[in-house]
C-alpha cells in the first residue's frame, strides 16, 4: 500500500467562492478540512473545517453574502482559530474535481489542507493503479505537484503526531514552566531542571520539535 501527497494549483473556478471585495488569502491563513459529504441529490456539499484566520471577516462574509446555506462558526477556547461547519451549493466544477478522488480502492487521508484558495495539499493512500489513476483523472485546469510517493507511514496533515515522545515531553514541559508565555515566564535552565537533561540538550529538543510543528503548519 502507498501514500502520496499531492499539492494542487486549483483554477478560480474550483475556488471557494467568496465576494469581490474579499482577499481570500488575507482572511484565511490556512484551512484543514476535516470531514465532507457531497450530496448530489440535494445539489449540496457538507464540510467540517479547523480555519487560521480572520474571525471577524469570516463572520462577516458568512452574515452579507450566500457563499454558504447554511454555516455555523464557532472558536475554539484558548486558540486563534475557529471550526466552521457549512452547507455550499455543489457546483459542476466541484463534482468534476471531487469525482477525481472517486476511485476504487482509494481512500483520502484527512485532512484535506488548504494554504491558499488556489493551492490544496491532499494526502491519498492506495494500490499504485488507484495513485495513478487519480493524477490521471484530475480535470486539466488543476495543476499537481507529486511532493512524495511511499509506503504510508507518516501523519500527514497532524502536528503533534510529527514528534517523538522525547519532543512532546520538552514542549509540554517548557509550556507548563512558562517557556512560551508572552513575557517568557520560564527559561531554559527551568526547561532542562524539568527534564533532567543540560540546557543544551533541552535547547536541541525544543528547536527540532519546533522546527517539526512549523513545517507541519505550512504543509512542508
Amino acid at each position: 500500500m502507498q501514500s502520496a501527497d499531492l499539492t494542487l494549483t486549483l483554477p478560480a473556478s474550483m475556488q471557494l467562492p467568496v465576494p469581490e471585495w474579499v482577499d481570500g488569502d488575507d482572511v484565511v491563513d490556512r484551512e484543514e478540512v476535516l470531514s465532507w459529504q457531497v450530496r448530489p441529490s440535494e445539489d449540496a456539499v457538507y464540510f467540517l473545517s479547523l480555519v487560521t484566520g480572520d474571525l471577524g471577516a469570516v463572520r462577516e462574509i458568512e452574515e452579507t453574502t450566500e457563499v454558504a446555506r447554511t454555516a455555523d462558526v464557532t472558536p475554539v477556547e484558548g486558540a486563534d482559530a475557529f471550526y466552521v461547519y457549512a452547507e455550499i451549493p455543489l457546483r459542476e466544477a466541484d463534482s468534476a474535481f471531487m469525482s477525481t478522488f472517486d476511485v476504487p480502492g482509494l481512500v483520502v487521508v484527512p485532512p484535506i489542507v488548504y494554504t491558499a484558495t488556489d493551492t490544496v495539499h491532499v494526502t491519498v493512500l492506495g494500490e499504485d493503479d488507484a495513485l495513478s489513476g487519480v493524477l490521471d483523472g484530475l480535470p486539466d485546469a488543476v495543476d499537481a505537484t507529486v511532493e512524495r510517493v511511499s509506503e504510508h507511514g507518516r501523519l500527514g496533515g497532524a502536528l503533534a503526531g510529527r514528534l517523538t515522545r522525547r519532543q512532546f515531553q520538552a514542549i509540554a514541559v517548557a509550556r507548563d514552566v512558562g517557556y512560551y508565555e508572552v513575557p517568557r515566564d520560564g527559561d531554559l535552565d527551568a526547561v532542562a531542571a524539568e527534564l533532567d537533561i543540560s540546557a543544551s540538550a533541552a535547547s536541541t529538543l525544543l528547536r527540532n520539535a519546533e522546527r517539526a510543528l512549523v513545517d507541519a503548519a505550512l504543509g512542508r
